[in-house]
């Protein structure tokens, strides 16, 4: 366990938790396979535009890194273990880990299926210290599940977050209240929120490495240089302002789901079935974050990597499936999709309300949702797959649909 600067002595000021599992794909594997314990492992597609998911750390240690093409992971590190992502079997331990993660606080920000945010300043009468409440985070997601994570406890998001990178693999970390410019200054530019590649060469024109020194620059020559969104944010996040709260469940995020194909897409048929399939996995996520969307977004990508995004937005919010595949295809004609070759194809739930906010139905609403509510709960209690619509039980489409390169989804694995 790694803490640093922290005497012990400040209970709560340091009131935000990241939580980031380790590795997770990986790790749930190993789950359910022990022999891959200890060894150079990926999960990720295997074809020719494979790339890797996730990757453990013996992988790491070879050089090997997420979003890589798995050829290039395999010459980094010979005898790499390849495994087919198990989409379904991550999803479940996923929300295990947020049932854990509920049952310590409430105030639970997820942030994707392996991370969130924690507002533990509720829990002074329960625990002596933040540090005793990261402990217990750890110590639950391990007897529980039997998987490592890393946690993070600082004053604000930003550094919580980078706290937990600090922790990993498998630690705890702690910016004590009152060293946060101590720890902060130091880091690289690249460090903070905000500063993608375009901003960092921007920064680096002005001489800028590290957050210490964007700190010192006049936050109007930031705002003049940078734009005054960007510049303003990134001179208060370095000055260690982070106002952010934790955000109701459903404010300002998005929930979207992706697929990158071996094969491009052509037949309107295969797109509008790999739409369906989407829609299909995007409404249990709607669900399981208990959240229905006021706005539905396409994303294509075509085989020379040109990017079209369409969105619409509803007269009432909806989580139904079915309701959300009807709306993607409507915007998938307005792409162009189909004449020419498909790379990619996603699809994004957006303007995210809470499932319980009241609404207009429609006589069709309630027969649609309570069947949707039916599959939902047998996929909860015996896997995605045990329940299939019709169209997408017929076989993969060209391409794959089980993998981040379009291979069909299986389990298995390949040396």
């Amino acid at each position: 366990m790694y803490l640093r600067g922290y005497g012990g002595q400040v209970a709560f000021a340091e009131r935000i938790a990241h939580v980031d599992m380790d590795a997770f794909f990986v790790e749930v594997e190993r789950l359910d396979d022990a022999s891959l314990r200890g060894r150079a492992v990926v999960v990720g597609g295997a074809g020719r535009r494979g790339v890797v998911a996730s990757a453990s750390y013996e992988a790491r240690a070879h050089g090997v890194t997420s979003a890589m093409p798995t050829g290039r992971a395999r010459r980094l590190c010979p005898g790499l273990i390849v495994i087919s992502p198990s989409h379904g079997r991550y999803g479940e331990v996923s929300r295990r880990v947020f049932e854990v993660l509920g049952t310590i606080t409430p105030d639970v920000d997820p942030v994707s299926v392996d991370e969130a945010f924690l507002d533990v300043s509720g829990l002074r009468l329960l625990y002596p210290t933040a540090v005793a409440v990261g402990v217990e985070v750890r110590r639950r997601i391990r007897t529980e599940i039997s998987l490592p994570s890393s946690v993070g406890m600082a004053s604000t998001r930003l550094l919580a977050k980078m706290a937990s990178r600090d922790a990993k693999p498998d630690g705890l970390a702690i910016i004590a209240a009152g060293e946060e410019i101590e720890y902060l200054h130091p880091k690289p530019v690249r460090d903070l929120w905000g500063v993608g590649a375009a901003t960092h060469r921007r920064l680096e024109a002005l001489g800028v490495e590290t957050v210490g020194d964007v700190a010192v620059f006049p936050r109007e020559t930031l705002q003049r240089r940078l734009g005054e969104s960007v510049g303003g944010l990134l001179w208060d996040l370095a000055s260690g302002i982070d106002s952010r709260s934790m955000p109701s469940r459903a404010e300002s995020r998005s929930i979207s789901v992706e697929q990158t194909y071996e094969h491009d897409l052509v037949a309107h048929d295969d797109l509008e079935k790999e739409m369906l399939r989407h829609a299909d996995r995007l409404a249990g996520r709607l669900r399981r974050a208990s959240v229905m969307a006021m706005t539905v977004a396409v994303k294509v990508r075509y085989e020379d990597f040109t990017t079209v995004s369409r969105s619409k937005t509803f007269d009432v919010p909806v989580m139904a499936a079915l309701d959300l595949y009807e709306a993607a295809v409507g915007l998938l004609a307005r792409t162009g999709a189909g004449a020419r070759p498909v790379r990619l194809l996603g699809i994004a739930a957006e303007g995210l309300v809470d499932a319980d906010v009241p609404r207009q139905m429609t006589l069709a609403d309630g027969p649609r949702e309570d069947l949707e509510d039916a599959v939902e709960q047998i996929r909860d209690r015996f896997g995605r797959e045990a329940v299939a619509r019709a169209r997408l039980a017929e076989g993969p489409t060209p391409g794959g649909t089980g993998s981040p390169d379009g291979t069909p989804r299986k389990r298995g694995r390949s040396v």
